[in-house]
């Protein structure tokens, strides 16, 4: 073998090992930063779909707030729910319907609690809780109003407790060689306790 085909062969194998140590940090450095364009591109096309979708919801709202008008100025409707800014306000008007309603029965409003909205319902439902006195017929006449009253009211959750009590009868326990004897009697008929929520539905509208 002559000296210029080894150094012809010397020559090919220098530019081979230089090749291959090029495609090797080509790779390394590469692949990586190809993994991240990739990456970056779903990114982009899951945020594409996203923009794409709200820009869907955002158009939908001129509809939306036209109909929720409609419902607003339909004095149908209106017979549903309270006109209130806030359910705060619709609480406070519940309990005063709730308190003509029962002192119209004959009825005693012993206490009422609004309480806690949820805030992602739409309309959002108000809730008070109420303790009542009376009897039978006075609550009869109260559950029967509530059920009538407009804006509607409806009831949830009623339980009912009677208020007569028991009283012991017997003789003189100081008197020797007597066996004391009890006997158990009730007073006549008393007045129930009642403690049911009362709730209606704000529209977000502004009270006249």
């Amino acid at each position: 073998m002559s000296e210029s085909t080894v150094g012809t062969g010397s020559c090919v194998l220098a530019w081979a090992s230089a090749l291959a140590i090029f495609a090797a940090l080509a790779l390394g450095i590469g692949w990586p930063w190809v993994e991240q364009v990739a990456n970056l591109e779903r990114e982009i096309a899951s945020l594409d779909d996203q923009t794409s979708r709200y820009r869907r919801l955002i158009q939908t709202l001129p509809a939306l707030r036209e109909e929720l008008d409609k419902v607003r100025s339909n004095e149908d409707v209106k017979d549903f729910y309270f006109k209130a800014k806030t359910p705060a306000l619709a609480g406070a008007q519940i309990q005063r319907e709730v308190q003509k309603i029962v002192n119209a029965s004959g009825g005693r409003l012993v206490s009422t609690q609004v309480l806690a909205s949820d805030e992602n319902e739409q309309p959002p439902k108000v809730r008070v809780r109420a303790q009542i006195q009376g009897k039978t017929d006075a609550l009869m006449d109260i559950l029967y109003d509530l059920e009538k009253a407009r804006p509607f009211l409806f009831v949830d959750q009623m339980s009912v407790r009677s208020t007569a009590r028991r009283t012991v009868a017997g003789r003189n326990p100081g008197v020797r060689g007597r066996q004391r004897r009890r006997s158990i009697r009730r007073q006549p008929e008393g007045q129930l306790t009642v403690r049911l929520d009362v709730f209606g539905y704000a529209l977000g509208e502004e009270a006249p």
